[in-house]
């Protein structure tokens, strides 16, 4: 066998557990198969050999990982074919390849930092604190953490102390234990060991199951279900906005106080309805002289446009306005497009010629006896940041258009995350999906009731309760952070002394 050939084997061969590792993503949830897949990961990595072997091999390993994660990502590509279907492989593959830098990053600082055994222990460290970091660089993408291979078990609760992070350094550190135990007879003990670890915390974590009372008023989740390729073609998007107005006037006992309409629901800009807010107010008299309707819509500005969400009252008033303000790159903006042709160009998701402009931020709206509402659009809510607000919102609304997602892993890994944030901030979350799938998400995680995903329909619910402030909602990932340089600074000190006392 050729020294090319071994390489190319050696580079499948670890791809290929880094793609058993994404097993734990939704919508499989299998964290058992990846929990021994990083765990013979990090059996095989030869303790011989250099950084740069080292940071070769976690990249091809990052690189499964990802391209089993994300290959969702060329169904923004697929919408229009004909025009943007050549870019599908090569989105996926510079995705796949370039989120398996920081694997690679992991690998080659760990190879540079620590000999033998500890080197396994830097590695662990160092993939825990490049998925933290990867969530801000380059205006962040923390989808796909190893963490959230648990959102579906019991284990959710640990992020309640420290967000994903906390949860990947439990998969991290079951996966360590069993890899640091290179020769068979230790590895079994320390096999058992992990389970008794894991199996103590799940028991704690299955305890917490207490709740508050849900709040009196009952909100609306409208899913219209159009489909992306067809929904603004002219008289498909007339069919839409009526379908919502049907679910939104469908009478109830109790009727709501508040309908929710997914992620640019309206073919019509806000400052240009025509007729549509009153059709939108007609409708909604139906619940009540008091209802309201929070939907999603564009709208322009002195030139900009922005992705919204907006408040309407039956009197076809618009009491409140949410401008998005994390925008998606490449999808709703072309990055430095303003910076090298003077103007901003839109994405895959931008329908205004000039693409969006962020709004201003995080912000909370006051939607008097509903309580205070932390409105997320979309891409927003998959940054645990931006639920840290000040003051703390009573609950958190999303809307979102996951259309663009496919109908495979996409969407799951979306509402995933949303469960996340809620067990993060002791929130509910009430989310509404154009195609689905709208959830109501309790403050720890559950899923209370929900729209299948590609269903046409609504459904009716009460806000759930708030729980008390959370620690990850008072520190953030700062005690991750300070866990993970304490143990580095201890993990580099042995081994510095380790080999200063080597004869």
């Amino acid at each position: 066998m050729t020294a090319t050939n071994s390489r190319w084997r050696i580079a499948l061969g670890y791809s290929v557990l880094g793609a058993a590792s994404a097993a734990g993503q939704a919508p499989l949830g299998a964290f058992w198969v990846t929990i021994p897949a990083l765990a013979l990961l990090f059996s095989v990595l030869p303790l011989d050999a250099g950084h740069r072997a080292w940071g070769a091999r976690l990249w091809a390993a990052g690189t499964g990982y990802f391209a089993a994660s994300l290959f969702w990502i060329v169904e923004p590509f697929l919408i229009e074919p004909e025009i943007h279907g050549w870019m599908a492989p090569f989105a996926l593959v510079l995705m796949a390849g370039g989120m398996a830098l920081f694997w690679a990053a992991a690998g080659w600082g760990a190879a540079r930092l620590g000999k033998g055994l500890h080197r396994l222990s830097i590695l662990a460290l160092l993939l825990v604190a490049l998925e933290l970091l990867r969530g801000h660089l380059f205006g962040g993408f923390p989808w796909a953490m190893l963490g959230h291979s648990l959102i579906d078990t019991p284990l959710r609760a640990f992020a309640a102390f420290g967000g994903a992070g906390l949860l990947s350094v439990l998969v991290v550190g079951a996966a360590l234990t069993v890899g640091l135990a290179r020769e068979s007879h230790i590895r079994l003990w320390s096999t058992i060991a992990t389970l008794i670890c894991l199996g103590t915390a799940w028991l704690w974590a299955a305890a917490q199951t207490s709740l508050p009372q849900d709040r009196a008023q009952v909100v609306r989740l409208a899913q219209p279900n159009a489909v992306q390729a067809e929904k603004w073609i002219a008289d498909n998007a007339i069919t839409h906005f009526i379908r919502l107005l049907d679910q939104t006037k469908a009478p109830a006992l109790p009727p709501p106080e508040l309908v929710i309409w997914p992620e640019t629901a309206v073919p019509f800009l806000l400052e240009d309805p025509g007729e549509g807010l009153i059709l939108m107010a007609d409708a909604l008299a139906a619940q009540g002289p008091k209802a309201r309707l929070a939907f999603g819509i564009q709208r322009g500005s002195e030139g900009r446009y922005f992705n919204s969400l907006a408040v309407l009252d039956t009197d076809a008033q618009v009491s409140a306005i949410y401008d998005k303000h994390h925008l998606v790159p490449f999808g709703e903006y072309i990055p430095f497009s303003a910076w090298l042709m003077g103007t901003p160009v839109a994405g895959l998701a931008g329908r205004a010629l000039l693409g969006y402009s962020a709004g201003l931020g995080p912000q909370v709206l006051d939607l008097g006896d509903l309580g205070h509402v932390l409105p997320l659009i979309c891409y927003e809510s998959i940054f645990p940041r931006h639920a840290r607000t000040t003051p703390r919102a009573d609950w958190i609304l999303q809307i979102t258009n996951d259309g663009w997602f496919g109908d495979l892993t996409g969407p799951y890994q979306h509402l995933a995350q949303a469960r996340l944030r809620a067990v993060e901030t002791g929130l509910p979350v009430i989310r509404v999906a154009n195609t689905g799938i709208s959830a109501v998400i309790n403050a720890r995680g559950g899923i209370e009731a929900s729209l299948p995903l590609g269903a046409q329909a609504y459904l009716d619910a009460a806000i759930p309760g708030a729980l008390p402030q959370t620690p990850y909602l008072r520190w953030g990932d700062f005690p991750i952070w300070a866990m993970l340089a304490l143990s580095l600074a201890g993990i580099l000190f042995h081994d510095r002394r380790r080999r200063g006392q080597r004869p």
